[in-house]
């Protein structure tokens, strides 16, 4: 199976600005919590603030926890990059931003009226669902372990994870970007070779 291979362009590129995005907004959180009302999605508030179905995925829970954003944006800058090379900064893009409003959605039909979500976790399982299509086979190195496992395993082990821990954890977001990114990535297998399987 092969893909255009569009590379990386110098400078600092799309996913570095996503993520130059992601810190500065966990700055501003940190210093005023308030933002997250303002700027996080909840179902309840979505027709009067529509646009927090869009900003809450660049979102993160505010210092001292700073393991969410951490390890959201090392899955970014990783995936995020070799997504880009496989089918471009503008299919990237579409990916990142439906999978993220897909997964709120799922959000909203599945939870309490009241609930706050924020984060790019559903953004990031949706590109992730891309490549597991693509390249289900990829190796990746899950830390701290020290061997490498196949794409898909590691994507469902994460899924999984983030399900039993769901605590504080929106599932619904990250299963809602994980199947766009599914359907999204037998689109462009389409594309690219004329057939679905």
């Amino acid at each position: 199976m092969r893909y255009r291979n569009y590379g990386n362009p110098p400078g600092l590129g799309l996913v570095a600005y996503i993520i130059i995005t992601c810190i500065v907004l966990y700055i501003a959180v940190s210093i005023n919590d308030n933002l997250l009302n303002i700027f996080g999605f909840i179902p309840a508030n979505f027709t009067q603030h529509p646009w927090t179905i869009i900003t809450s995925m660049f979102l993160h829970a505010s210092f001292p926890d700073f393991t969410h954003i951490l390890f959201n944006m090392l899955f970014l800058y990783f995936f995020g990059n070799y997504m880009i090379g496989l089918v471009g900064k503008a299919g990237f893009l579409i990916v990142y931003l439906l999978g993220g409003i897909a997964g709120n959605l799922l959000f909203m039909l599945l939870n309490t009226p009241y609930s706050l979500v924020i984060g790019a976790s559903g953004a990031l399982f949706a590109v992730e669902g891309v490549l597991v299509v693509l390249k289900p086979r990829l190796p990746v190195i899950i830390f701290p372990l020290p061997i490498t496992i196949p794409l898909w395993g590691a994507i469902i082990g994460s899924f999984l994870l983030s399900t039993i821990a769901s605590g504080r954890i929106a599932w619904e977001a990250h299963l809602g970007g994980l199947v766009f990114g599914l359907l999204a990535g037998l689109f462009f297998r389409y594309r690219e070779t004329g057939r679905i399987f």
